[in-house]
C-alpha cells in the first residue's frame, strides 16, 4: 500500500490505490463544483477550462458523483461533454447510491436493482464505456453488504468498473466490507473516502486505522475545509466571491482562530504557504491515495497541483504541526 511513481508529464507523483493495481494522481480534483449554480464552473465552457487546465498540469484524478450539480447528474453530463477527446488522460471516480438523493432505480440504493441502473445512467452521462473507480457513497442499511458486493462485482466482470469503493462508511463497516468479500470470494473495495483535515482528525481515530488495517487507499474530502486551512482568510475576512463569505460565514466566524494564526507563523517560519503546507502535511499520510480539492476557476487547480510537489515536512515538522492541530486521543 501507499506505492509511489513519478508521472512522466508533471512533478506530481501517482499514488497506488491501496494495494490495488490503479495509481491516480496524488492531487486530485473534486468535480462536485461542476454545474453548480453560481460558479464559474457552473457551465460547459467554465467545466472545461477548468478540467484541460488539471489534465495539463498532470492532475488525472477527477472524482465527482452522480448527485452533484445543480440538478442530480449535471456534474458527469458536463464532464463527458469536456473530456470527449481526452478521456484515456484522465482517471475517472464516481460515486452512487447517496442516501439524502433518492433516484428512480427502484430499490434501496445498494440493492442489485439500484446499482445497475444508476451505473447506466452514469455511464451515458459520462460518455464512457467504463468508470475507473464506483464508490457507495453512503452506506444501506437496508440492503446485505453481499448483495451490493455481488452487484458490484459484476460490473467489474463485464468491464464497466475498473474498480470499487465506498464513501462514509464507519471503521467497523470498513472491516464487514473486508470480511463478507473475503468470505463470499467477492470483488473487494480498494478505497475509501471520507472528511479529513487538519481541523478534522478524528477520522485517524478508527477510520484510517482500518484503511491501514484493511489496505485499502484513501481520499479525503473537504480537505482544505472550504479554503480555511489556504491562507486566503483570516480573522478579518476573506474573499467577497468565496464560497464561505457568500453561502457558510458561520464557518469564518466560528474558524480556531489561534490555530490559524500559528499554523501561518508556522508556515512564514518555512518560507512556504499554507496551502503547501497542508498538501505536503495530507501527502505524509502513507495511506493517502490523492488529496481531492475542489476548484472553479483554472488558476485554483494549478496552485493546487504546484502545491502538491512544493514541500515535504520533516518529522519535527510534523510534530509541530501536532502541537498546533492535535490528532485526537487513541481509540480505546
Amino acid at each position: 500500500m501507499g506505492a509511489i511513481a513519478w508521472g512522466m508529464m508533471s512533478d506530481l507523483q501517482q499514488r497506488r490505490v491501496g494495494a490495488s493495481g490503479l495509481f491516480v494522481s496524488a492531487v486530485g480534483l473534486g468535480c462536485n463544483n461542476f454545474g453548480r449554480a453560481g460558479t464559474a464552473t457552473e457551465t460547459l465552457e467554465g467545466t472545461r477550462a477548468v478540467l484541460d487546465a488539471a489534465i495539463d498540469a498532470g492532475v488525472t484524478f477527477l472524482d465527482t458523483a452522480d448527485m452533484y450539480g445543480k440538478e442530480p447528474g449535471l456534474s458527469e453530463s458536463l464532464m463527458g461533454e469536456a473530456l470527449k477527446g481526452r478521456r484515456d488522460e484522465v482517471v475517472i471516480a464516481t460515486k452512487f447510491g447517496h442516501s439524502g438523493v433518492p433516484f428512480p432505480y427502484g430499490g434501496s440504493n445498494g440493492s442489485r436493482t439500484y446499482v445497475r441502473r444508476a451505473v447506466e445512467a452514469s455511464l451515458r452521462r459520462l460518455q464512457t464505456e467504463w468508470i475507473d473507480l464506483y464508490q457507495l457513497h453512503t452506506p444501506d442499511n437496508g440492503t446485505p453488504m453481499e448483495e451490493t458486493l455481488q452487484a458490484l462485482g459484476d460490473l467489474v466482470r463485464e468491464g464497466k468498473v475498473r474498480y470499487i469503493g465506498h464513501s462514509n462508511f464507519s471503521g467497523w463497516q470498513i472491516a464487514e466490507a473486508h470480511f463478507v468479500a473475503r468470505e463470499q470470494r467477492a470483488v473487494p473495495y480498494v478505497s475509501a473516502q471520507s472528511e479529513y483535515s487538519l481541523l478534522r482528525r478524528d477520522t485517524e481515530r478508527n477510520i484510517l486505522r482500518a484503511v491501514r488495517r484493511y489496505g485499502l487507499g484513501f481520499f479525503p474530502y473537504f480537505p482544505l475545509q472550504n479554503g480555511l486551512l489556504t491562507g486566503k482568510f483570516t480573522r478579518e475576512g476573506g474573499p467577497d466571491d468565496s464560497r464561505i463569505m457568500r453561502q457558510r460565514p458561520h464557518v469564518w466566524k466560528d474558524a480556531p482562530w489561534d490555530a490559524l494564526d500559528a499554523y501561518q507563523a508556522f508556515c512564514d517560519q518555512r518560507g512556504i504557504t499554507m496551502l503547501e503546507a497542508t498538501y505536503g502535511w495530507l501527502l505524509s499520510r502513507p495511506e493517502l491515495s490523492s488529496v481531492i480539492a475542489g476548484a472553479t476557476r483554472p488558476e485554483q487547480v494549478r496552485a493546487n497541483a504546484r502545491a502538491g510537489s512544493a514541500w515535504t515536512p520533516d518529522a519535527a515538522d510534523l510534530d509541530a504541526i501536532d502541537a498546533i492541530f492535535p490528532p485526537p486521543a487513541p481509540a480505546m
